[in-house]
This record gives structure tokens, C-alpha cells and sequence, in this order.
């Protein structure tokens, strides 16, 4: 008989529907999966990009997973601080037999106490901060470390999924995945990174983001403290 594989993601307002949606995309793929997303109630969530997501499961009802996962967003500045949240996490954390992360939600997971000691990747912008949690960041699309895995910015959600879709289910059905979803990225520009894009135009994107990054910052500052 075979055995069911829970795979969860935390569900918050204003979170980066990338880092959610695309590794669960590859992730429901995966034979026995089942997914999860996790919020404080059922209600819909508002994503970035101003459509909702329905959470499947409240935290209170959410069973006990074996994939804990985190995306990022601008929204993790209050989940950082959220007890309910972080107390949701430390507790699946528990038994989880991953405990992930997409972009910048690693910081969440720092926020819990979940990675001192451990080495993770983040989004180019945030990865200075992992620190503040007992974190060592490292460029990566994806670092694994034990049983806690965790992908780059926002996209390198893809590449985790298939990662750990081959740790949950074996490399040919990953490399069946990859194929039957047709990922053979092509960009149109090679600057994805602030090595390869350069000063001037690493310096006009964080122009676009420093109120919200000074905003989060001092969530930041708050949730290190905490810990």
C-alpha cells in the first residue's frame, strides 16, 4: 500500500506567488503527493500580485508533514514576528522529515530558531541578514544541508522542486517531472545574478525596493532579538 507524502507550504498575505506556486506545481506531481497550504484560517490569501490563494488547510488542522516548506515575499516582515506562525513551524519542524525554503523565506524560518547552524540559500537582497538567526548564507540556486534544503530567489523555486523531488521519489521520476513540465530554461538575458548584471543595474533595483526593504529591516531587528 502506498504512503501518502504531505507536502506543505505556509500561505501568507503578500507573499511572492512564484515561491509557492511553482514548486507546488512540480511537487503535486510526484507519485502519493499530497499538498498542503497552510494559513491561520481558510480564507483567501491576497498574493503579490494582487490575486488570492486558497489556503487547504487552517494551522490548527493542517496533519503533520513531511515537507515544510516556506516561501518568500515583501510579506515575511510580519510573519517574522507572528507567534502563531512561528509556533505552526516549530511544531511541524518537529517530525518533518524537510524543513525547506523558497527566496527569502528562509528569514521565516530563521525567525523560528529553525536554522541556526545551518547553511541556506536566499535571494540575492537578503541573504546579508541570515546571519542575525545563526545562518550561513551561500550562493546558490539550491543548498542542502542535512534534512533542510532551500532554494535562491524567487525562480530558483524550480530548480528545488525538481531537487527534492528526486530525494522524495528518485532521479527518474525528477528527471520525468522536468520533462513532462518541459523546463529547459532559455532567458533572454544573462543577469541573473548581481555578478552578471553588474552595479548600475543591481543599484537600480534596489532603488525600486528600499522603503520596503528599511520597513522589513526593522522586523528583522525585532525577530533576531527574539530568538
Amino acid at each position: 500500500m502506498s504512503t501518502e507524502i504531505n507536502i506543505g507550504f505556509l500561505l501568507f498575505p503578500n507573499l511572492t506567488q512564484l515561491d509557492l506556486t511553482a514548486p507546488a506545481q512540480v511537487l503535486s506531481r510526484i507519485p502519493n503527493a499530497k499538498i498542503h497550504l497552510a494559513w491561520k484560517d481558510t480564507n483567501p490569501v491576497k498574493t503579490d500580485v494582487g490575486f488570492s490563494i486558497n489556503p487547504t488547510t487552517s494551522f490548527n488542522n493542517c496533519p503533520q508533514l513531511d515537507v515544510l516548506c516556506v516561501p518568500g515575499g515583501f510579506g515575511i516582515g510580519e510573519q517574522m514576528i507572528d507567534s502563531e506562525t512561528l509556533g505552526f513551524l516549530r511544531t511541524q519542524s518537529k517530525n518533518a522529515k524537510y524543513i525547506t525554503s523558497v527566496c527569502n523565506g528562509s528569514l521565516i524560518l530563521g525567525a523560528a530558531g529553525l536554522l541556526k547552524g545551518h547553511k541556506s540559500a536566499c535571494h540575492w537582497i537578503w541573504k546579508k541578514y541570515l546571519h542575525k538567526f545563526g545562518a550561513e548564507a551561500v550562493d546558490g540556486r539550491v543548498v542542502r544541508d542535512g534534512k533542510h534544503i532551500s532554494g535562491g530567489g524567487v525562480t530558483a523555486g524550480l530548480d528545488f522542486a525538481f531537487n527534492l523531488a528526486s530525494e522524495l521519489a528518485g532521479e527518474e521520476v525528477a528527471k520525468m517531472l522536468q520533462l513532462g513540465l518541459e523546463y529547459e530554461p532559455q532567458p533572454p538575458y544573462d543577469c541573473g545574478t548581481p555578478i552578471k548584471a553588474g552595479n548600475e543595474l543591481v543599484e537600480k533595483v534596489l532603488a525600486l525596493q528600499i522603503e520596503r526593504i528599511k520597513k522589513i529591516e526593522l522586523n528583522i531587528e525585532q525577530a533576531s532579538k527574539a530568538i
